[in-house]
């Protein structure tokens, strides 16, 4: 039943909330022809995978949504909706331009890559638009990682199959000077909550997974009667978290 609860037993809750300036970008997976291509712009990999995401000022966890039907007809009177498609949206990331600005010509020159498959110099007035193959553009190991202070925790985003959808026009001025940024939006297809490497995986703690092993989640598996109203109980009582998060 509801109670008033005193201020000393959601403190330690309200204390310990997560900051949005504790996070890091890291770009990763692109394919061969595309590095070769990036390296010939004056961006090589070693920018692409450990700068590139150091100058990233601003980024959002990703977010989705499901698509749904109406159903009609199982049951008299009632409508039901049902889920058929899982829709993500796109992310929207903000840089620091560097003063080789070697960041403009990595997405610009992207961008470039995904539509220069005509193989007509560009200088030439035949020259046309040709888009590649996606698995030629696309790269599926960028990560967003949101850390806390002290780095003790952490959740990663994972995105399969990313590309730049647009790159923003970036307004330069007289007057004061200031730091110049530049805006992409990316599209993908997926991506995946959790880490992903295979030490995570062999651990037993890839995608948000507990730590707990096999063998222990069997044993206190066990001490669970799951014929019983009460298992929320029994789970606080034998040591699992209340989230079950500890329980596999």
């Amino acid at each position: 039943m509801p109670r008033i609860k005193k201020i000393s037993e959601f403190k330690p809750l309200i204390t310990n909330l997560a900051q949005t300036s504790h996070y890091q970008v890291m770009f990763g997976g692109l394919n061969g022809q595309l590095s070769t291509h990036l390296n010939s712009r004056g961006v090589d990999t070693r920018f692409i995978t450990e700068s590139s995401g150091l100058l990233c000022s601003s980024a959002s966890i990703p977010g989705s949504s499901l698509a749904t039907a109406d159903i009609n007809g199982n049951f008299m009177g009632l409508q039901e909706k049902m889920a058929h498609t899982r829709i993500f949206t796109e992310m929207q990331l903000e840089f620091y331009v560097d003063s080789d600005y070697r960041m403009i010509k990595f997405l610009e020159h992207w961008m470039e890559f995904i539509t220069d498959g005509s193989e007509v110099n560009q200088t030439e007035k035949t020259y046309y638009y040709r888009m590649r193959f996606p698995d030629e553009y696309k790269c599926d190991k960028t990560k967003i990682t949101k850390f806390d202070r002290n780095g003790d925790k952490e959740l990663e985003y994972t995105f399969i199959g990313l590309f730049p959808k647009n790159l923003t026009s970036i307004p330069v001025s007289y007057g004061t000077s200031d730091i110049l940024k530049v805006s992409a939006s990316f599209e993908y297809e997926r991506y995946i909550a959790g880490k992903t490497t295979s030490k995570s995986v062999k651990s037993g703690t890839s995608n948000n997974r507990g730590s707990v092993d096999f063998k222990t989640s069997v044993e206190l598996g066990s001490q669970i009667d799951f014929g019983t109203n009460n298992v929320r109980d029994q789970i606080s009582n034998n040591g699992l978290g209340l989230d079950g998060s500890q329980f596999r």
